[in-house]
């Protein structure tokens, strides 16, 4: 914000690279761009030279959190986030239409997609960006599944005993188990099965 501040043609000078001057790649200097007005920091207008202006928040914001580091700020922007309809309908759409509270990908991507056709019937939105959009949803709010990392060892380890639960169970009385082995089926199933790693990591101490 501060960048911003000082040089409101930050994204459009083409004298001053602006990956140079926020120390970023390309990538994420659009990405920064988009956000800061998808959560209602800055403007910028449709005509003219496209420089960035505080909105009422985005002055207050800057004034009292510069970094933005108080908690209630990120609540805020996360409000402004989920109600922005058109600069972020895929948020909108999460937080505000869409009530299945367990879901795949193709669930939200499919009501998504059928949300955009009604409200905005001329548009036609590619099914990859979509897929992003729900990645990025999701990816903000859980822990992303790493190598090497606790969420492995505990997915691995609940595999392991699912395989050796079915070599076995015909040829043992394995019934005191069963109940704690298909609760670890179930979540290995999910195409998401790290948004339950702590269930998951309970059942294998099990």
């Amino acid at each position: 914000m501060r960048c911003v501040h000082d040089k409101p043609d930050l994204f459009v000078d083409k004298e001053e690279n602006p990956m140079d001057v926020l120390g970023i790649g390309t990538n994420m200097v659009k990405a920064l761009r988009y956000w800061l007005q998808a959560v209602g920091l800055t403007i910028e207008p449709n005509k003219g030279k496209r420089t960035q202006s505080f909105t009422p928040l985005g002055q207050l914001i800057f004034d009292h959190d510069t970094y933005i580091e108080e908690l209630g700020t990120l609540h805020l922007l996360q409000y402004r986030l989920a109600s922005q309809a058109e600069e972020a309908t895929a948020w909108y759409y999460f937080f505000n239409e869409f009530s299945m509270s367990e879901f795949s990908r193709e669930d939200f991507v499919e009501g998504l997609q059928k949300y955009i056709k009604m409200n905005e019937s001329d548009s036609d939105v590619a099914i990859r960006s979509l897929n992003d959009d729900f990645a990025c949803i999701v990816n903000t709010y859980l822990p992303r599944y790493r190598e090497g990392s606790n969420q492995q060892k505990n997915y691995s380890d609940a595999l392991a005993v699912i395989e050796w639960y079915d070599a076995n169970r015909l040829l043992s009385d394995l019934s005191s188990i069963e109940a704690v082995v298909e609760s670890m089926r179930e979540i290995t199933a999910l195409e998401m099965p790290f948004s339950r790693m702590s269930e998951l990591a309970d059942l294998v101490f099990k």
